[in-house]
């Protein structure tokens, strides 16, 4: 496929106002803290629209894709059924709020005031490994998903040299992502990351109303009704023989977003970066809202490709996906570019290019944040640990940059190198814990238990990692072995849970949780604006305080309200399948008003939403202008 002077100008118009939106912040840049969290100037919004696109990536695009394509509509049932939960833990700011008190500007830093300073360099090398080995592919899938979507050749001839397509793609995006962070560490990253977030749900709802309209709903349930028996993409009661995207894949994962809340550093510049705790709870519950084009849009578009990848009317689209694919010697990158594929055939011109623009801005966006925060954690957690007192900020700057080149260096050879064999979000899940695995408990424990202990800390971290470290030897010499990396991520968290109660009952200490946390005695006026100085009872109840405005109150109610009635129609519809199996119309009844519903909200949010980024951006502006610098604020811990 040849891209058409139109996809060409989208991709390059976007390009450029990518460009022209970070070169502007480069003079905001004046000390560390901006640079390693925008001197705490971002509001909720912001924070919101910049930290979504950043976990986003454009290797989570196809992730999820690829996932959805073996789950289908069954899994989104069970998804309802764990919302409530999703839902309580991210109106209640579990984690993000207490951290945002703290005034860490890295977990590790975190780790040094509650625990030690020998726990900080530890952990900060556990997380900043796990998160290297981690994002290692994220520059293959991405630059796979380029060639292979953009029709580009295998090969290119440099100098009179036939260079390979796939590092030299690899080189290109990579560089430009260092560019982006250069300029003006995370304040250049959050402007960067806004516009990049706004423009990728904007086409994501014109993608999923495109299909719905140009797809026949009776089409979608013919093909899906050809699945296997008990592996059901209609009826979640019947996916018993649905291979690792199961109940039990979901199960862990809520699990997991429970007791892992920010364990995953990849963004954690975001952790840092509000003005304010509130805001930082703020801009987690507006996610809530923000997120809800990507996920339509992950569990639609695998319905549609594998509609066409199965029903006889697409036959001759099936054919030429399954020839493309066919030269690609790795299952697990051929399962990647199948849903690619299928759109590069179904997609209008101008579509297409507004499809590969957001997946260059996916790609960018996750990359500038993930090198700004495995370079940050080095120097701030590995580094400056070492040191008896703090850099001179200049050069504190310049190791930052070095530390991102590094990283950016090892992940293009990782990427060259590293034969990947399963799923990626598998991958993830088992990478990951080498860190999350034992960072929940260690956080959580932290934050919210005044006798947890810095014995008990090791002890959990040092047993996650291991699981974890374990788990990933056993998948590189056995094959297709019984325990994936989710159970191995599951295994993990629960070992380092009990060994973390465990030994903090043994020793019976007790640690000054308001100290860590700047309250009581110890609270820092200036970042509390107290609206309603003793709020009712029931407000209390529902997580609401005396820092919420009444359009706050407004936005926690909906929250609740939308979760709840999808809850109601999780357990009723339970009920009723359990006495008497639904058939599979029904069901596709069902998912039809479910994306309906959801479309149509989504809509309205994203206008919401992406105003008051655009009031949140300029605030920051004027506040980062104006502000005095802070050359203390480093995140270097002395006295301790």
């Amino acid at each position: 496929m040849v891209l058409t002077f139109l996809d060409w100008t989208i991709i390059i118009v976007v390009f450029v106002l990518m460009v022209l939106s970070v070169s502007a912040s480069k003079y905001l840049m004046k000390g560390v803290a901006d640079f390693l969290a925008a001197n705490r100037s971002a509001g909720r919004y912001l924070v919101s629209i910049a930290s979504g696109v950043a976990g986003l990536g454009a290797i989570t695009v196809v992730g999820n894709l690829e996932m959805n394509l073996v789950a289908g509509f069954s899994m989104a049932w069970w998804g309802l059924s764990m919302s409530l939960i999703i839902m309580v833990v991210t109106v209640s700011g579990w984690v993000i709020y207490r951290f945002r008190q703290t005034r860490s500007l890295t977990l590790a830093q975190f780790f040094e005031v509650r625990y030690s300073r020998k726990f900080r360099i530890f952990a900060g090398m556990i997380g900043f490994l796990s998160g290297i080995i981690n994002m290692g592919i994220f520059p293959a899938v991405g630059a796979r998903f380029f060639i292979h979507f953009c029709g580009l050749p295998s090969e290119v001839m440099l100098l009179g040299f036939a260079i390979s397509t796939f590092p030299l793609v690899m080189l290109i995006l990579l560089s430009v992502s260092i560019y982006f962070v250069f300029s003006g560490g995370q304040i250049a990253v959050i402007i960067a990351d806004f516009f990049q977030g706004a423009f990728v749900n904007a086409v994501f709802l014109l993608l999923i109303i495109y299909m719905f309209f140009n797809f026949d709903w009776s089409t979608i349930q013919e093909a899906l009704t050809m699945a296997p028996e008990n592996a059901s993409l209609i009826n979640p009661f019947k996916t018993s023989h649905v291979k690792d995207f199961n109940f039990w894949f979901f199960l862990i994962g809520v699990f997991g977003f429970l007791y892992g809340t920010m364990s995953w550093q990849g963004t954690q510049a975001y952790n840092s970066s509000a003005k304010s705790a509130h805001e930082a709870k703020m801009g987690g519950v507006i996610g809530f809202w923000r997120g809800m084009p990507q996920g339509l849009l992950f569990l639609f578009i695998p319905i549609i490709a594998y509609t066409v990848l199965n029903h006889p009317d697409f036959k001759g689209i099936a054919d030429s996906v399954a020839l493309a694919v066919s030269g690609i010697e790795s299952e697990a990158v051929q399962n990647q570019l199948k849903v690619p594929l299928v759109l590069q055939h179904l997609l209008p011109s101008g579509m297409i290019g507004a499809f590969v623009a957001v997946m260059l801005a996916a790609f960018i966006s996750t990359h500038d944040t993930y090198l700004h925060s495995w370079g940050v954690i080095f120097i701030q957690d590995v580094v400056m640990p070492f040191r008896k007192k703090p850099l001179d900020p200049k050069k504190h700057i310049k190791l930052l940059r070095l530390a991102i080149v590094g990283v950016a260096v090892f992940i293009f050879f990782f990427s060259l190198f590293f034969q990947q064999s399963e799923y990626i979000f598998l991958f993830f899940a088992i990478t990951g814990a080498i860190f999350a695995g034992g960072s929940g408990a260690v956080i959580i424990g932290g934050l919210y238990w005044k006798k947890g202990t810095t014995a008990a800390a090791w002890a959990a971290m040092i047993s996650g990692s291991s699981i974890a470290v374990g788990g990933i030897i056993i998948h590189q010499v056995v094959d297709d072995f019984f325990i994936n990396g989710q159970m191995f991520w599951a295994i993990a968290m629960f070992v380092a849970t009990l060994i973390y109660v465990t030994i903090s009952l043994i020793q019976n200490r007790e640690y000054d949780l308001d100290k860590l946390l700047n309250r009581g005695k110890h609270a820092r006026k200036d970042e509390i604006i107290v609206v309603n100085p003793a709020p009712e009872k029931g407000w209390k109840v529902l997580g609401i305080g005396k820092e919420f405005t009444k359009f706050d109150k407004v936005i926690y109610i909906a929250n609740y309200a939308w979760t709840g009635g999808w809850t109601i129609i999780f357990i009723v519809g339970t009920i009723m399948n359990l006495t008497n199996v639904a058939q599979d119309g029904s069901w596709m009844n069902f998912w039809k008003y479910y994306l309906i519903v959801h479309v149509g909200l989504a809509s309205f949010t994203f206008f919401w939403i992406v105003l008051g980024g655009f009031r949140d951006l300029k605030r920051m502006v004027t506040q980062l202008k104006k502000t005095n610098r802070d050359p203390d604020d480093d995140g270097f811990v002395s006295n301790i």
